[in-house]
C-alpha cells in the first residue's frame, strides 16, 4: 500500500506502486489537519527508500552497473514489461504529491511558512527527476488532484518544465529568496537532511541549480547563470554537507536489499562493462560495490541482457557487494552531494562554460568520491594510469568517475550517459530493443487507460511512446 498521509505516525511502512494517477494525486484518508513535519520526513524518506530499491534492480540495468540473469525482460530493454522494477512513474507522482500538500500547508499558514523553501527545492529534485526520465509530463495541472478538480492532467513539454514560471529553474531560484531571508522562528522538523539547518538547504538548493543549468547546456546558453550561481554561495564543499541519509541496521528503516529474498537478490551479478571500467582503472572500489566471483575470486562480469535460458553457472562471476545486503547500513540515499558538484564544475570548465581548470575540479571530485564510499584512495591514482588527467578525453574521465560514484542512484548515471555518451555501455546480448540502448523511460500502462486524451497527445509526439526518441535536452 502506498503511505498515505493518515498512516504518517507509522513512518517508515513499506512502499508498493499504484496503477491509478488519481489516487496517486489525492489523499483520500488524509485528515483535516495535516503535522507538515510527518509529511516532510515522509516525502524524504519514503522516495529514497522507494527510489533506493528501484534504482538498484532496475537503474542498475540501464546504468549497466549490474546485469540480470532471470526476470529479466528490463534488462534486455522491454522497459514496457517491468518486472522486479523499472516504474519510477508512481514513486516519483506520490512524492511530488506529498510534497505539493506542504507547499499548500505552508503558503497557507503563516506559522508553517519556513516549510515553503524546502519544499521549493524537492519540488525542483523530483521534477528534474520525473522529466528526465520520461520527457514530457504532466506537471503544471498534476499533484493535485480532486482538491483542484484536476484528474486528467495535460503534459507539459519539458522545455517548460524547466524553463517556464513555476518549473524547476523558477522554483530554486524562489527557494534560494525564501531560504536566505526567512524571517520566522519556527524550526524546521521532520528535516532527516539536514536536522533542521536552512543554510544545508541553501547549498543544495545551489547544486540542484548547477546541475540543471549543466542538464540542459547543449540547448541554452547557461555560462552566465553558472558563473553566477557559483559566486552566490558555498555549494557542498566536503561530504559532511550532503544532502543523505544513511539506512538503519534493522527494520524499519533498512535499507530495501536487506530484506529482499534471496532468490531475487542473487539474480543480479557484476555486469561486464562495469567488470572492464574497475579492471582498467584498477580501481579498488570494485571490493566495496561487488564480492569476487565464488569459483575464481575474481571480479568477472556478465553480458547485460542474456537470455534467460541461456546455460550459466551464477558463482563464475561477482555479486552485489556486502553494502546492498549484509552491511546495508553502511548505504546512503543521496539526494545532493559534494562530489557531484565537482564532477559538474570539472564539466562545466572541460566545456568552456566557467572560466575554471576541469583537472582540479575532477580531481577534487574523484578523492571526495572516494571518501564517500569508504575506500582509500590509491596515492598514484590520480598521478599514474587511466584516471590521471588527460585533457584529450577530460570529458570522459569526468563522467567515468561520476559513474561510478552514481552506483548507489543509478538512474542518474544512465541519465548522464544519454547526455555525453560516457561511460561507453555495450549493446545487450539478447536485446528486445532491436540492439538500442533506451534513452527514455516509457510512459506506464496506467496512463492509456486513465488519461487517455492526454496520453494519446504525449505518445504521438515520442513515436508511439518509444523508448528510442530523444527527450528535449537531449535533442
Amino acid at each position: 500500500m502506498i503511505r498515505t498521509i493518515g498512516l504518517l505516525f507509522i513512518l517508515f511502512l513499506p512502499f508498493s506502486c499504484t496503477s491509478d494517477f488519481e489516487d496517486i494525486n489525492t489523499n483520500q484518508n488524509a485528515p483535516a489537519e495535516v503535522q507538515p513535519e510527518l509529511l516532510f520526513r515522509q516525502v524524504i524518506y519514503g522516495y529514497g527508500d522507494a527510489m533506493a530499491y528501484e534504482g538498484f534492480v532496475a537503474g542498475n540495468l540501464l546504468s549497466q552497473h549490474f546485469a540480470m540473469i532471470d526476470f529479466n525482460l528490463f534488462d534486455r530493454h522491454a522497459l514496457a514489461s517491468p518486472q522486479e522494477g523499472g516504474n519510477p512513474w508512481p514513486i516519483l507522482y506520490t512524492a511530488l504529491r506529498d510534497n505539493e500538500t506542504i507547499l499548500e500547508i505552508a503558503r497557507e499558514n503563516p506559522a508553517q511558512s519556513v516549510y515553503e523553501g524546502p519544499a521549493l527545492v524537492m519540488k525542483a529534485y523530483l521534477s528534474m527527476t520525473l522529466t528526465d526520465m520520461f520527457g514530457d509530463v504532466p506537471y503544471f495541472e498534476a499533484f493535485q488532484g480532486r482538491s483542484a478538480g484536476v484528474t486528467t492532467p495535460s503534459y507539459d513539454r519539458q522545455e517548460d518544465i524547466y524553463l517556464a514560471d513555476g518549473g524547476i529553474l523558477d522554483n530554486l531560484l524562489t527557494a534560494f529568496d525564501l531560504l536566505d531571508n526567512y524571517p520566522g522562528t519556527q524550526p524546521l522538523r521532520g528535516d532527516i537532511l539536514y536536522d533542521g539547518d536552512l543554510s544545508g538547504w541553501v547549498q543544495f538548493a545551489r547544486l540542484l541549480y548547477l546541475k540543471a543549468l549543466v542538464r540542459i547546456g547543449d540547448r541554452e546558453p547557461i555560462a552566465a547563470r553558472v558563473s553566477a550561481n557559483l559566486t552566490s554561495v558555498p555549494i557542498l564543499s566536503n561530504n559532511g554537507e550532503n544532502a543523505t541519509f544513511r539506512f538503519t541496521a534493522g527494520p524499519p528503516n533498512n535499507y530495501p536489499l536487506t530484506t529482499a529474498r534471496v532468490g531475487i537478490f542473487n539474480v543480479f551479478l557484476m555486469s561486464q562493462t562495469a567488470a572492464s571500467i574497475f579492471a582498467e582503472l584498477n580501481d579498488p572500489r570494485v571490493e566495496r560495490l561487488y564480492r569476487p566471483a565464488a569459483n575464481s575470486g575474481t571480479f568477472t562480469g556478465i553480458a547485460n541482457g542474456i537470455d534467460a535460458a541461456s546455460a550459466i553457472v551464477p558463482d563464475d562471476f561477482a555479486r552485489p557487494g556486502t553494502i546492498f545486503r549484509e552491511d546495508g547500513a553502511q548505504f546512503q540515499f543521496h539526494y545532493a552531494t559534494s562530489w557531484e558538484r565537482f564532477f559538474l564544475m570539472a564539466e562545466a570548465a572541460q566545456r568552456g562554460w566557467i572560466n575554471m581548470d576541469p583537472q582540479g575540479q575532477y580531481e577534487i571530485g574523484v578523492k571526495q568520491a572516494f571518501e564517500y564510499w569508504g575506500v582509500a584512495m590509491p596515492a598514484d591514482y590520480l598521478t599514474t594510469g587511466p584516471a590521471a588527467w588527460d585533457p584529450a578525453r577530460g570529458l570522459e574521465q569526468i563522467m567515468t568517475q561520476k559513474w561510478i560514484a552514481n552506483a548507489g542512484n543509478a538512474y542518474e548515471a544512465w541519465t548522464d550517459w544519454r547526455r555525453t555518451g560516457f561511460p561507453r555501455l555495450a549493446p545487450v546480448e539478447a536485446s528486445l530493443n532491436d540492439n538500442l540502448i533506451p534513452i527514455r523511460m516509457p510512459y506506464p500502462s496506467e496512463e492509456q487507460a486513465l488519461n487517455f486524451e492526454n496520453y494519446s497527445t504525449a505518445a504521438a509526439a515520442t513515436d508511439g511512446n518509444s523508448i528510442n526518441v530523444p527527450v528535449w535536452w537531449d535533442r
